[in-house]
């Protein structure tokens, strides 16, 4: 078992909430595991790999880890891009709820990552962050009816309410790049990458 999956594992032994969903305790406890493996192996801060301050990784534990205590989190640093798909997500919730707060900004920060989005949020595949995404974002979920890549979809959006263009075709169907947004999304966990050893490169698997 690779130091990533040690963690996962740690986190779940520990137990969640009673009151929370185990699939949402899959949820964090995924995110959790690749921050802190990043954050470990890298020498970066938690707010960094999570996009959370301490007071907010102290909450998100609260909520769904009560007996797990993290390390000194740091400063986030937000930046544009990442606080205007904060914004996109928050609007588009299911429930607006303090655990929902807390997920939109872990995925907004790990949408910073190089990978698909299901890999930078340490889910086992695709069809999990589809899950999350109608659970948690079920008007996005809806939106996304032609089933493009989560990040091409968000920055999509967010190039649609700044007033850009993400592209020059005038249509997807037009375009050359067809595959870049609505190709297949296959690849390895990243917990899984990690466990047989394999070096995570920012060049692979860029969504």
């Amino acid at each position: 078992m690779g130091r990533a999956e040690s963690i996962y594992a740690e986190l779940l032994g520990q137990g969640g909430n009673a009151h929370v969903l185990p699939f949402d305790v899959h949820v964090v406890a995924c995110i959790l595991a690749l921050s802190l493996f990043e954050s470990e192996r890298d020498g970066i801060s938690l707010a960094k790999a999570t996009g959370l301050d301490g007071e907010e990784l102290n909450e998100l534990c609260r909520q769904v880890f009560p007996r797990v205590s993290l390390p000194e989190a740091g400063d986030p640093s937000i930046g544009k891009e990442e606080q205007a798909l904060r914004d996109i997500l928050w609007m588009n919730c299911a429930e607006a709820s303090v655990f929902e707060l807390l997920l939109v900004r872990l995925v907004a920060r790990r949408c910073q990552r190089p990978n698909h989005l299901w890999q930078d949020l340490g889910l086992a595949n695709r069809n999990e962050l589809s899950l999350l995404m109608k659970r948690h974002f079920p008007r996005l979920a809806l939106k996304n009816s032609a089933d493009m890549k989560w990040k091409k979809f968000f920055y999509r959006l967010m190039c649609s309410s700044e007033g850009f263009r993400l592209c020059s075709a005038p249509v997807c169907a037009e375009c050359d790049d067809f595959d870049a947004c609505f190709g297949t999304e296959d690849g390895e966990a990243m917990l899984a990458r990690i466990a047989n050893g394999k070096v995570v490169s920012a060049q692979e698997l860029r969504q």
